[in-house]
């Protein structure tokens, strides 16, 4: 007859424990483009998608590489960010394991002494007294909870999910490292190039200026050019300075995303100029990007725990029921504590129903609701940050290449206008004035031109960076020891 109860009563039990209360998880409206507009960046041949690429083979310069090496070795950051994940794991281990039931082992042994007088009244009072012993074992299951609703189950889910989340934040980290060291490296590659153009003017200045003075001793010149011909010696000293300040600060600021100074021993440094400083990127299409880019699939991975987050606090309004249970043994003597006879055990359960909380469980679901209402709005932001990111290098891909081509005409048509100017002031047609703008001018050029090839390798970076990058490559040995002389 109990069977035959049993029986109808084994769908509904199933389906209570399979009910999940959270919401199936919907992608949000993504309000980009479905391609990106690559009018400006025609195809190269040979062009690879970011997701093909490790970084390692993506960058040519063997000094960087051997700098984003030791940075993913010892940055301080990014080993924070390692630490923040196995707290998450932990977490999620912790809050996985309360769908189990816990199961404790308890052995206990008590000898007590107690006045009969205490357990018979009756007897007349004297100092009579008994002694006996006590041995126990139990296995016991405090409070398990019949996960009926999916409570237990979406906490955990939600544990999981943030726990993935922040696998992915420290991807985007990491990634974040490689562009940060490569712009710093090509922003300091940039100044020490600047500085080697800026000491050869200022000898040549001074070079200048000492013919200058030889003319003024001899009458030839006026006292006006020979101190223009100075103004142009102050000139280079001043700029010469500003690139060694600028320029050692970021090499300080290199140190510490790299984790400390590098040896001597270091490969030589690609020209600024060099065109094969990586290869060019295929941008593929903008859908891509939501698998590719660690920061989009950190921003999915939160917005599915807080759909974890809506189930367990809608299950909250429906009862929670935990079972409790212990068996084991009890004697007096250790000699007979296992054995039939001496067994003992419990079964119980516990119901607790909600009743009445001034509105608590409807504001803590509101609450979940309103967060996940608020990380849709990040997820879609995260979308279109990185969709501009993306539009944005492959518009400077190809505009800083036409920027550097008329940039080195205008350095050349500078220096034949200061030939010019130079040879027009020895032959008496014009004044030193002339000279001075005609250097001034082409001098600024030149620092421009460094400029602008050290922005477009940075946008470049960007470019795959903004991509999602390629796969982790393994790390590359011989990195050296930190010491005490900074990298050239």
């Amino acid at each position: 007859m109990r069977k035959r109860l049993l029986i109808p009563l084994l769908p509904l039990v199933c389906s209570l424990a399979a009910c999940n209360f959270a919401p199936a998880y919907r992608q949000p409206e993504l309000p980009i483009a479905e391609r990106f507009d690559t009018s400006a960046t025609p195809h190269d041949e040979g062009t690879h998608l970011a997701t093909e690429v490790d970084w390692e083979t993506f960058f040519a310069d063997p000094h960087l590489k051997l700098l984003i090496a030791a940075a993913l070795q010892r940055n301080r950051d990014l080993a924070a960010s390692v630490a923040r994940i196995e707290q998450a794991r932990a977490f999620y281990r912790i809050q996985n394991a309360q769908r189990f039931p816990q199961v404790n082992v308890n052995a206990g042994a008590t000898r007590t002494k107690t006045p009969l007088s205490s357990i018979e009244p009756e007897l007349p009072d004297n100092d009579t007294s008994i002694q006996f012993n006590q041995y126990n074992v139990q296995a016991a299951v405090t409070s398990f909870e019949l996960d009926f609703w999916g409570r237990v189950r979406n906490l955990s889910d939600a544990a999981r999910l943030r726990y993935l989340a922040t696998v992915e934040a420290q991807r985007a980290f990491r990634l974040s490292l490689i562009g940060n060291v490569a712009a710093n490296y090509y922003a300091i590659r940039s100044g020490e190039e600047g500085i080697e153009l800026a000491e050869r003017t200022l000898a040549s200045r001074r070079y200048a200026l000492d013919v200058a003075k030889l003319r003024l001793d001899a009458g030839v010149t006026s006292m006006i050019d020979y101190e223009q011909a100075a103004i142009l010696v102050t000139q280079a000293q001043t700029q010469l300075a500003e690139l060694q300040r600028t320029t050692a600060q970021q090499r300080n600021q290199l140190e510490v995303v790299i984790g400390g100074p590098l040896q001597d021993t270091l490969p030589p440094a690609a020209p600024i100029a060099d065109a094969k400083q990586f290869g060019a990127l295929d941008p593929g299409l903008p859908s891509e990007l939501l698998v590719n880019r660690p920061d989009i699939v950190q921003a999915e991975q939160q917005l599915r725990a807080a759909d974890a987050d809506i189930g367990a606090a809608r299950a909250d309004f429906f009862p929670r029921i935990a079972l409790t249970g212990s068996f084991g043994y009890v004697s007096a003597e250790l000699s007979d504590l296992f054995v039939p006879g001496k067994q003992a055990w419990s079964v119980g359960a516990l119901v607790a129903m909600p009743i009445f909380d001034a509105g608590q469980r409807q504001a803590q679901l509101a609450q979940t609701r309103a967060r996940r209402d608020e990380l849709v709005a990040d997820y879609q932001r995260t979308v279109q940050t990185a969709f501009r990111e993306v539009s944005d290098a492959l518009v400077g891909r190809q505009r800083y290449k036409e920027q550097i081509t008329a940039q080195e005409q205008a350095v050349e048509a500078q220096r034949q206008l200061a030939e010019t100017a130079e040879l027009r002031y020895e032959n008496g047609i014009s004044i030193y004035l002339e000279v001075v703008d005609a250097r001034r001018n082409l001098f600024s050029a030149e620092q421009q031109l460094i400029q602008l090839r050290a922005t477009a390798l940075q946008n470049g970076v960007s470019l795959y960076v903004a991509l999602g990058g390629g796969p982790d490559a393994p790390p590359m040995q011989h990195v050296q020891a930190v010491g005490n002389n900074r990298p050239n």
